[in-house]
């Protein structure tokens, strides 16, 4: 049982340097006793959870945005921009197990195996993002453009996020202080794209951009088509990549919980994508959509905090049904009423709820996975990147080929480039893409929901192992507290 201690506590060490690890050996000490548990102070949670802020901030922008700046800003065509879209996404699902890979076999540094990689990748990401939004002078090869900017800004900010999040399992080794610093990442992350939301959509809104007549909008497609076409312990013997990727994707609660949150995470990504037009064109609110995001984003900040107290409360299945399957009856009142700014202002409130809800509880469970997974795998380490990044690869690139899908649509439903109004197809397509299309992913995403094996009893029985086996390797000199201060200090 001693050797299965490295489940997380050697995890922990084998992502810090070397140094710091020999000095932070002690002699072989056997108490009785048991230990005191160190809590994360207030001040460690929020430095961490600080670290979410800009992935969200430019993530709801592009997600929010960038539709609707490729179509009536930069005016791509919309078969051109579906392809941006979609080959976007596509390599930004790609990169991450990419990434994860390449985590797990860089040299080790002064800064440890983390931290050089997410130092380095920031500020060739600012310059990327900055050129996503700039209108190149030239027509010929502008699809290109933006389509490099986008796929090497996404492969930056993946290099950022994926070793920030695979940190989640080593700011601590007791669930609950896990999951307190999740719900604190979560609550800054939600401000993030209230920041993105505030700040990308007030330049959006703002912006006089004269639409063009029905008449002349079919021309003017035509034209821009033809002239314009995104570990381990250290130990003496590493572990295969690819071994422990098998092993990662044969966790049956693992696969189950993937599988349920990639329909809900669809669901929610459809709105995403498309809301600024559905608003835009389909509610006839051309000058409120932006703030109408800002709405949800606000209540979703708001409500966080909630979420955090009912998953504690009543448990996290119970949590995901209750949080994501709020949304449906607000989808359907959208797909049902008339053009009303007053309900749908109402409605954006409300749907904050449940946004709320599809923020916190993958990144809340996900943790309790790989406890679960260390149970059953005691000996094999530094596994972390590898769940974190494949998580991350089946939401994005599933999300990619439904943006693509969806702005493809609009091509041939007849969408017209900077049109003052839509035809009657489009405006029908957009209303299934925001209202039925994610209603019937959520759906399916319960439903799978229900094969997900870790309830609350079975997280218990879980926590107890894990603290058994925490507690036998302290004779070895390996305490649970000197893996949580070796993590905070990286």
């Amino acid at each position: 049982m001693a050797k299965g201690e490295g489940a997380e506590s050697g995890s922990a060490a084998g992502l810090l340097p070397t140094g710091i690890l020999q000095a932070g050996e002690r002699p072989v000490q056997v108490k009785k006793e048991p230990k005191k548990k160190k809590q994360l102070s207030i001040c460690n949670k929020l430095c961490y959870a600080v670290g979410g802020a800009p992935y969200q901030v430019t993530g709801c922008a592009l997600g929010f945005f960038l539709q609707i700046y490729l179509l009536d800003v930069a005016q791509v065509d919309p078969f051109s921009a579906s392809i941006i879209l979609f080959v976007g996404r596509a390599w930004d699902a790609i990169t991450d197990p990419l990434v994860g890979f390449c985590i797990s076999k860089s040299p080790w540094t002064r800064l440890g195996r983390l931290m050089p990689w997410i130092i380095f990748s920031t500020p060739v990401a600012i310059i990327a993002y900055f050129l996503i939004w700039f209108v190149p002078d030239f027509h010929q090869g502008q699809t290109l453009w933006y389509l490099l900017f986008y796929c090497l800004f996404e492969t930056l900010v993946t290099c950022f996020h994926v070793p920030y999040s695979a940190l989640t399992m080593f700011i601590s080794t007791e669930q609950s202080e896990r999951d307190s610093a999740t719900a604190y990442r979560m609550t800054v992350e939600v401000l993030g794209t209230v920041l993105g939301t505030a700040i990308q959509g007030q330049i959006v809104g703002q912006a006089d951009s004269p639409c063009i007549p029905d008449a002349n909008a079919s021309t003017v497609n035509r034209t821009q088509s033809s002239t314009s076409i995104k570990e381990t312990t250290q130990q003496t013997k590493q572990m295969p990549f690819f071994r422990g990727l098998r092993l990662v994707m044969s966790h049956g609660p693992y696969i189950k919980l993937i599988a349920g949150f990639l329909f809900t995470s669809l669901a929610f990504m459809l709105v995403e994508g498309n809301f600024a037009l559905f608003c835009t064109y389909t509610l006839g609110f051309r000058n409120e959509f932006q703030n109408l995001l800002l709405a949800i984003m606000f209540s979703a900040t708001v409500t966080i905090p909630i979420w955090q107290w009912f998953l504690t409360r009543f448990g996290k299945k119970t949590a995901v049904y209750v949080g994501i399957s709020s949304a449906v009856p607000f989808l359907i009142l959208v797909a049902l009423m008339e053009s009303n700014l007053i309900v749908t202002y109402v409605v954006a409130v409300a749907a904050g709820i449940s946004v709320a809800a599809a923020f916190l509880l993958p990144w809340s469970m996900l943790p309790d996975v790989i406890d679960d997974f260390h149970l059953k795998q005691p000996h094999i380490h530094g596994t972390e990147p590898i769940f974190f990044s494949f998580y991350v690869f089946f939401t994005k690139f599933a999300s990619g080929v439904s943006l693509g899908i969806s702005t493809l649509s609009l091509d041939f439903t007849g969408y017209q480039t900077r049109g003052c109004s839509q035809p009657a197809r489009v405006k029908f397509t957009l209303k299934m893409l925001v209202t039925m299309a994610p209603i019937v992913l959520i759906l399916i995403g319960l439903l799978l929901f229900k094969l997900y094996p870790i309830d609350e009893e079975k997280r218990r029985q879980n926590k107890k192992a894990l603290q058994a086996l925490r507690e036998e390797a302290s004779s070895s000199g390996c305490s649970d507290t000197d893996s949580t201060e070796l993590a905070s200090i990286l």
